[in-house]
């Protein structure tokens, strides 16, 4: 660890009681934000993400991190690494003039080492319910029998510290899911995409995450990217991107939207639809229904606790997506549709949605990279072909056969809830919405993107892309910033 001084005023802190309050109300964010840094770097290094520094008259004089794993030691909590480093750069054990910031309530040992410091003051970020000593389960800081006191505070940016831990814990659980699943053998009425067909996609090198014992999975495998950069959005957790694609799409779909939604310090999440991208792929035409789809996007919510959720959708992303909500409406706080429709079964579909129904009918192997290429010829010929990645022979193609024919029609699967969601969006909404429609698109363009609305309430006026065609996504950056804007200044 490094004991080097680093300063965060101009002049040492003034000592007087009432200017060195005032101005440590004013660091602690600063502070805390220093030993969130720390804790990062534990977590990168597999440890549990705790970081400490000390700060003494305003200047940073040591650090630390959780680092009881790489050094073999039970005691090497951050916060013991801090004291460790800092009675080095001071030269004595007594650290009367130090304050220590640390991003979890600290440990029965670790209060104990700050006491025995004789800190002057120890601020935490998230309490730690399970072994907090400073007040969770016991608080050593109030044993007035001790022969020196601490002052204690809690609970600065102690959202983000949290969540910080939460992530850590959720992704460790998911590894450990996805590793005892690598086991698995593959269902025998389901295919898989060779790894290899992946290799070298351009513009998508996020890790692959799966599940397969959601209830509704049954053992198929589904696959869905998650993920976070270590940004900070104000003094509050990100929002999380709940991206869905649409057919013959897949997650890849959205590799120019998640970059400017990660680098803002938000959380995205895009899972594969089982039949899709690195899903695995059923066999038969007859396992895709609405129902199960939408079923499968409910339990992966739940399971991943999805909070502060901002839905984007498109085509069939939206036909299912837009079912969400209605569900657990706590934990969506924005919608972001894009080229897409409600499907009620008591409308009658477009005569572009019709024309492309019967096109999927009449040439069922039809060439999924030339149809990304004659509608967006800024793609390149890579970026086109690893649409057609999962899709390697007509095996793996069930469900963009099936997929035209779910679209609802008067009591279709799924026509009587779209019905019911309708009246959702229209009546009990109160999130925020941004509607982004590509002008070009035959199928799903602006007519039936009024139409949709219409029915959602507090719709503001939509940004027409006139360059861009069904796949709205591929003019993702443009996207992604205006969305961010607008979710930033409304969420």
């Amino acid at each position: 660890m490094s004991n080097k001084v680093i300063k965060y005023a101009s002049s040492p802190i003034d000592t007087g009681a009432s200017s060195y309050q005032n101005n440590s109300i004013m660091k602690d964010g600063e502070f805390m934000r220093l030993a969130l840094a720390q804790a990062r770097e534990a977590a990168a290094a597999g440890e549990v993400p705790v970081g400490a520094v000390v700060v003494r008259r305003g200047q940073v004089i040591a650090s630390g991190r959780n680092a009881p794993v790489d050094g073999h030691d039970p005691t090497a909590h951050a916060e013991i690494v801090a004291l460790r480093a800092a009675a080095r750069a001071l030269g004595n054990y007594r650290l009367d003039d130090c304050e220590l910031f640390v991003t979890l309530e600290p440990c029965a040992m670790c209060s104990g080492a700050m006491l025995h410091a004789r800190l002057k003051r120890v601020v935490f970020g998230a309490p730690d319910p399970k072994t907090g000593a400073a007040g969770s389960v016991i608080n050593l800081f109030a044993q007035a029998q001790l022969n020196h006191q601490t002052a204690l505070q809690g609970g600065v940016l102690a959202a983000q510290c949290g969540a910080l831990l939460h992530d850590f814990f959720r992704l460790r659980r998911a590894d450990q899911r996805s590793e005892a699943r690598l086991s698995h053998p593959l269902r025998d009425d389901a295919l898989r995409t060779p790894d290899a067909a992946f290799a070298g996609l351009p513009g998508y090198p996020w890790q692959p995450r799966y599940l397969s014992d959601l209830p509704t999975l049954a053992g198929l495998r589904m696959h869905y990217l998650d993920e976070r950069e270590s940004v900070e959005v104000g003094d509050e957790p990100g929002l999380t991107y709940l991206c869905l694609h649409g057919n013959p799409a897949w997650s890849y779909l959205y590799r120019k939207m998640i970059p400017a939604f990660l680098q803002a310090g938000h959380r995205v999440v895009a899972p594969d639809l089982i039949g899709f991208g690195k899903s695995d792929k059923p066999k038969k035409d007859s396992f895709h229904g609405f129902n199960v789809h939408r079923q499968i996007l409910l339990e992966l919510v739940e399971r991943l606790d999805l909070q502060r959720v901002v839905l984007v959708v498109q085509d069939w992303g939206g036909l299912i997506g837009l079912t969400l909500p209605m569900a657990a409406p706590q934990r969506y706080q924005g919608l972001l549709v894009m080229n897409t429709t409600l499907a009620t079964g008591d409308a009658p579909l477009s005569a572009g949605f019709l024309a492309w129904r019967q096109m999927c009918a009449k040439s069922p192997e039809f060439d999924v990279a030339r149809l990304l290429a004659r509608g967006n010829p800024q793609m390149s010929a890579e970026e086109c072909a690893a649409y057609m990645a999962p899709f390697p022979d007509r095996g793996h193609r069930a469900a963009l056969r099936a997929f035209p024919a779910m679209v609802q029609v008067e009591e279709q699967d799924g026509a009587a809830i779209s019905r019911t969601v309708r009246q959702f969006w229209r009546e009990r909404w109160d999130g925020q919405t941004l509607m982004v429609i590509g002008a070009q698109d035959p199928v799903l363009g602006a007519p039936v993107m009024q139409a949709l609305r219409s029915n959602i309430r507090g719709c503001a006026e939509p940004l027409v892309l006139g360059q861009a065609g069904h796949f709205v996504q591929e003019h993702g950056e443009l996207v992604a910033q205006h969305a961010l804007l607008f979710f930033r200044s409304r969420v």
